[in-house]
């Protein structure tokens, strides 16, 4: 089998540094399109998520590769039970914004650069996946891309959402503080977007109370945003989870900021 031009051999080996595991030829697959639907579409693509759930995405992908027509597509879409079956014209517009990004290379070097880092690819079916993730439908991620603890990751559910401004008064640093560090001793996760003032001092206040912390990034994981906070995000990493929608090489940008903090 190929895919993108790819030999399964190569596929596999880069598929299985990432998994952490032994992954068989089906779950090789599985795991190496919803990689790459990563690279080819922005967090919160309806689209995507709309066609990735209908048939899969393999097939979705394959759909992609071959230039298949949209009304072929959405014939597939309806066939297969999707309440959220996509117009022809959706589809195709769709269509002309991912297939300018299919890249054989460009998934080869997220994978390679995903293997060099430690970081790992998270799929729907693991059981690692937050499960509140698919109350955003469509919306939600086709994948994730996560640096850290196994542990953290599980206690995802007992989590609460610390974040505000970046220019953050010295109160405000105080009470962030006081509020995370008393959640953690209540046993709840604290996740936030390691960005400067308020979601800096949640995640330092939850490490410091030996709690949890996870932290949710607009850009790959091989380069950590912002640099002032490198650090933190490696303390981060090593006990609790850094986690993103995009792949390695992504460059943070406003779009991805946004749609990082979308909810159902």
């Amino acid at each position: 089998m190929t895919i993108l031009g790819l030999d399964l051999e190569l596929v596999a080996e880069l598929v299985t540094a990432v998994s952490g595991r032994a992954v068989d030829p089906v779950e090789v697959d599985e795991r190496f399109a919803s990689s790459a639907w990563t690279s080819i579409s922005e967090p919160g693509d309806r689209h995507a998520g709309a066609l990735v759930g209908a048939l899969g995405p393999v097939a979705a992908l394959t759909g992609v590769i071959d230039r298949t027509p949209a009304a072929d597509l959405a014939a597939a879409m309806t066939d297969s039970g999707a309440i959220d079956a996509l117009a022809p014209a959706e589809l195709q517009e769709a269509l002309d914004r991912w297939t300018p990004r299919l890249s054989s290379e460009s998934c080869l070097r997220a994978l390679r650069q995903a293997a060099r880092y430690d970081v790992r690819l998270l799929i729907p079916t693991d059981p690692l996946w937050p499960p509140g993730l698919d109350d955003l439908g469509p919306f939600g991620p086709r994948a994730l891309w996560v640096r850290g603890a196994d542990a953290a990751l599980a206690s995802v559910d007992a989590g609460i959402a610390l974040v505000g401004a970046r220019a953050a008064t010295g109160y405000g640093e105080h009470v962030t503080m006081e509020a995370s560090a008393g959640l953690v001793d209540r046993g709840y996760t604290i996740i936030s977007g390691a960005a400067y003032g308020i979601d800096g001092m949640a995640h330092r206040a939850a490490l410091a109370s030996h709690g949890f912390t996870i932290a949710f990034l607009a850009g790959g994981l091989d380069k950590f945003y912002p640099s002032g906070h490198e650090q933190l995000l490696t303390r981060i990493a090593e006990t609790g989870a850094v986690i993103s929608e995009v792949p390695c090489g992504t460059a943070p940008t406003k779009w991805r900021f946004l749609q990082r903090n979308r909810k159902p």
